[in-house]
């Protein structure tokens, strides 16, 4: 392939990993970029670390980050280096500039994440370990991977995020785990240190850090099964919530796929949004619930399952509905045979989206039979039967029947 963009005639941006050890760990093509680049770019931490390559004009990260890619930019077609952590292309500075500058534009010399640094250290296979970012995103997003016997390794934000891991951890069930905090990898601080999260007692951490953390699980840790229908006592809720083997069916209906958005309109207790996304870290959802009561309860439910990027929209569908980023797939529930909620859900589904609707009340399936008839799909009816004591005996009690639809909206009108 040619070195030629066709957008500026060169690869005018080099973005340069540089790790705490600084020009020595350097090879020579980058720090002949980093002497001769007219503008180089960085934290100033990075700045640092390059401090006897850099020649040129020294640009720090400005706030909001969007400053300093539009002053990048502004330079497209001259030589620009960026400094970046490691490995720009994990959790780092070139996937937010592979959005505005194409690849045949930039040229990219990344040194060892992070993560990789850790794993040498502790001779863990990193294709067997889970890793996650907690670096300015929430700490709840670790909560899915709480399995026994399960290795994580979490980029934290600084000298607090492990104590604050480590508080998580004893909360969740999860306190006899061990806690390993590497810190200022790859320089002349490196240190390492360990201890059980629920003896979490460290002190004079590094802000440059990553936690590994060997899981243990004790009697009632929250451990969050990867299997669709959780347990309906792991949520909280008022008894608004679509329950455990209804759930399952329903999210074998809705069908994610990678990256798509869902509409979870009557969200009761968030279940269903909430387990769309932990089907798959791409996968978004926003919840619409009229109560704002209820609507508290979804917020907390997310974050107690880890995935508190979970959007939240509180009122009353169809209104609550205007303006939202248009859907993949849609879920009904509750509240939903109200006058204009089906057709405005299906007007702004996605050509190709689809709809599942659920009815336990004489109202919806009304609503869901007439849609049927009218639009075709597929109507499934679910009956669930648990057994329950009967006197000094158990015999079968069954739940409140669901009548459930499913559409598939039209690639062509």
């Amino acid at each position: 392939m040619s070195d030629v963009s066709p957008a500026s005639g060169q690869r005018w941006l080099t973005i340069i990993g540089i790790g705490e050890d600084g020009p020595e760990g350097l090879g020579e093509e980058a720090k002949g970029l980093i002497a001769t680049a007219p503008a180089v770019f960085g934290g100033a931490r990075h700045h640092a670390l390059a401090a006897s390559l850099i020649t040129g004009e020294r640009l720090s990260w400005q706030s909001p980050f969007e400053r300093s890619v539009e002053a990048i930019l502004e330079r497209r077609g001259t030589p620009v280096v960026v400094l970046a952590s490691g490995d720009p292309f994990l959790y780092g500075v070139g996937a937010t500039l592979s959005r505005n500058v194409a690849a045949e534009e930039m040229r990219t010399i990344p040194a060892p994440s992070a993560f990789s640094l850790a794993a040498s250290r502790l001779g863990w296979p990193l294709q067997d370990v889970a890793t996650i970012s907690l670096h300015g995103r929430p700490i709840d997003l670790i909560r899915p991977h709480l399995h026994p016997g399960r290795r994580i390794l979490a980029l934290t934000s600084d000298e607090k995020g492990p104590g604050e891991l480590a508080a998580l951890l004893s909360a969740a069930g999860f306190g006899q785990s061990r806690l390993t905090v590497l810190e200022a990898l790859g320089g002349a601080r490196e240190r390492q240190r360990s201890v059980l999260a629920t003896n979490f007692d460290l002190l004079d951490i590094d802000p440059l850090n990553v936690c590994a953390v060997d899981i243990a699980a004790g009697e009632g840790a929250r451990i969050l099964p990867f299997t669709a229908g959780l347990e309906d006592e792991l949520f909280e809720h008022d008894g608004q919530i679509t329950k455990r083997e209804i759930r399952a069916m329903t999210l074998s209906a809705l069908a994610p796929r990678h990256g798509e958005l869902l509409w979870d309109i009557g969200a009761g207790s968030g279940s269903i949004g909430i387990e769309w996304m932990l089907a798959d870290p791409s996968l978004k959802a926003i919840a619409v619930e009229q109560s704002p009561e209820r609507a508290a309860r979804v917020a907390r439910n997310a974050a107690a399952f880890g995935v508190p990027h979970l959007a939240l929209v509180e009122g009353a569908a169809p209104l609550a509905l205007k303006g939202l980023p248009e859907p993949d797939v849609i879920f009904l529930g509750g509240g939903s045979s109200e006058p204009g909620v089906v057709d405005t859900a299906i007007a702004a589904l996605k050509r190709g989206g689809r709809l599942v609707a659920n009815a336990v009340t004489l109202e919806m399936e009304a609503v869901l039979l007439a849609e049927h008839a009218k639009r075709g799909g597929f109507l499934t009816r679910i009956e669930i039967s648990r057994a329950q004591p009967v006197g000094g005996m158990n015999g079968w009690r069954p739940a409140m029947p669901v009548t459930q639809w499913r559409w598939t909206k039209r690639m062509t009108r």
